[in-house]
């Protein structure tokens, strides 16, 4: 069915792996940005308390690319590791973080130390996880395969006008994923124009399902369908234990066509994780 079932709760290792994966890919995606464009988009990142924290000061897409992902799967999170990740985004100029924590890692205390921080609650995400079990069957029009050097650029074209986000470095920076053999991008071409991306990243035995995206013009034709099959079948060839993926949550009246391919293609919800943000004074 597509309808999700009610999650039961994740034990303590289900919510580290799903934590874990999403930190380690989007730790790798913006410290792997070029120089030239770490230095216009001011991007800089650290590691803090078993978590990571990820600051790009000049931000084209509004902060989304600001974020502290993994924090308490390691050590509990306390007002000094607060401390220490807002002041990390303050020394990199940048104005907003969201804060990611896993709801399962969210100390007692949170109430009171977000009111300290001027955290507040904002939007929601779903995390879903699958086994290693085969993907479901997918047919596409399209042409789908691994991203070539000579489409890396188009590739991260497609990315950003798919999120909504504006052409330009970020595209250099999602391009780049390239250079790094834990990534494996794909694309879908209609002829020879790439009119579809996604990606996976493997870390250890996890596999992180790390975005995908279609031009308006392509949609309905089969590539994310396609793209889920492609990525659960290279996943399951290099060993992965857990598929982990994240989307947006619906809200009453919503419809996340994201969720439900996810939730087609073998993933099942694992818990809501509220995202929690902090602007400078």
């Amino acid at each position: 069915m597509d309808d999700a079932t009610p999650p039961a709760a994740p034990t303590a290792s289900e919510c580290a792996d799903a934590e874990t994966a999403e930190a380690e890919f989007m730790y790798a995606l913006e410290s792997g940005a070029p120089p030239h464009v770490a230095r216009e988009l001011g991007i800089s990142t650290t590691r803090i308390a078993g978590g990571v924290a990820l600051a790009m000061r000049h931000d084209p897409a509004g902060g989304y690319w600001n974020k502290s992902l993994g924090l308490g799967l390691t050590e509990p999170v306390t007002g000094q590791v607060l401390d220490s990740v807002l002041d990390f985004y303050r020394d990199s100029g940048s104005g907003v973080a969201c804060l990611q924590v896993a709801p399962q890692a969210l100390p007692q205390d949170w109430d009171d130390l977000c009111a300290a921080h001027g955290i507040v609650a904002g939007s929601s995400w779903v995390k879903l996880v699958r086994d290693a079990s085969p993907a479901p069957g997918a047919t596409t029009d399209l042409r789908v395969g691994p991203v070539t050097r000579e489409d890396a650029r188009a590739w991260g074209e497609v990315y950003c006008v798919g999120f909504g986000m504006p052409v330009g470095p970020l595209a250099d920076m999602v391009a780049a994923v390239l250079d790094n053999p834990s990534f494996h991008p794909l694309a879908a071409w209609d002829g020879d124009e790439v009119v579809a991306g996604a990606n996976l990243y493997l870390t250890g035995d996890l596999a992180s399902f790390c975005g995908a995206a279609t031009l308006e013009k392509a949609r309905g034709r089969g590539a994310q369908s396609t793209f889920f099959h492609r990525r659960v079948e290279l996943a399951r060839a290099a060993g992965a234990r857990l598929m982990v993926a994240e989307t947006w949550a619906e809200c009453e009246g919503q419809h996340n066509p994201s969720l439900h391919n996810m939730r087609r293609a073998g993933f099942r919800d694992l818990y809501v994780r509220q995202n929690w943000v902090w602007h400078a004074e």
